[in-house]
Order: structure tokens, then sequence, then C-alpha cells
């Protein structure tokens, strides 16, 4: 599971970096929150979770590991797309960017609940 948060981490910071120099180049910043949330969420987040999923290799292979990587995955492009949209002025993608902002949350707290199951005093 490590890995593939790793690899898929890199796809992220691919598109956050080449997003933040086409804004630059054109100076136009409207979708400087995708550029955000593509780096902290797409590269640094991911990144970290992959390094400890690596470091915790048992930890990786529970179920709470996959839907932690599913819907990290699943509502990440979708709030990135959503969130573009919204911040180009259509509102009507509020209800679906919200959709995709729980889903992220609830992959996390899937990860924070794997992080304390396996780093707690009664770790397996």
């Amino acid at each position: 599971m490590g890995n593939h948060f790793l690899r898929l981490a890199v796809v992220y910071v691919l598109f956050g970096v080449t997003l933040g120099i086409v804004m630059a180049a054109g100076h136009e910043y409207t979708l400087a929150p995708v550029h955000a949330h593509l780096n902290l969420l797409g590269w640094a987040s991911m990144a970290l979770f992959g390094l400890w999923y690596r470091s915790a290799p048992s930890a990786a292979e529970t179920r709470l590991a996959k839907l932690h990587f599913w819907a990290h995955n699943i509502g990440l492009p979708v709030q990135m797309v959503t969130l573009a949209m919204f911040v180009g002025g259509n509102n009507s993608v509020e209800p679906l960017l919200a959709l995709a902002s729980i889903v992220i949350g609830i992959g996390l707290v899937c990860f924070a609940v794997n992080l304390w199951r396996f780093t707690g005093s009664t770790a397996r």
C-alpha cells in the first residue's frame, strides 16, 4: 500500500507543479486553491502516508488502509475538478465539492485509526 501512495503522490505533485508553472506564466492565479490542494493533499500528505505505510507493513495490509487509499484517491480528483469549477464561478458544483471533501475526510479518519492502532502501547 505504501508504494501505491508514493507513486500517486508523484503524479499529484507533477500536476500541482505544472499548474503552478502555468499560472505563473500567465499571471493568472484563480486556480491557486487547486494548486495548493494538489500539493498538500496530493503530494505531501500522500507521500507521508506512503512512507508511514512502508514503515508499518502490517498496517498497510488492513481494510482501513485500503479504504483510506480508495477514499483519498477517489475523493481528491473529484475535489480538484469541482474546486476548479467552483473558483471559476460555477457555484452549482458546491454540493459535489463538499461530498468529495467528506470522502477525503473519511479516508483521513481511516488513516488516523490505523495509525493509532499500530503505534499504541498495544501495537501489533
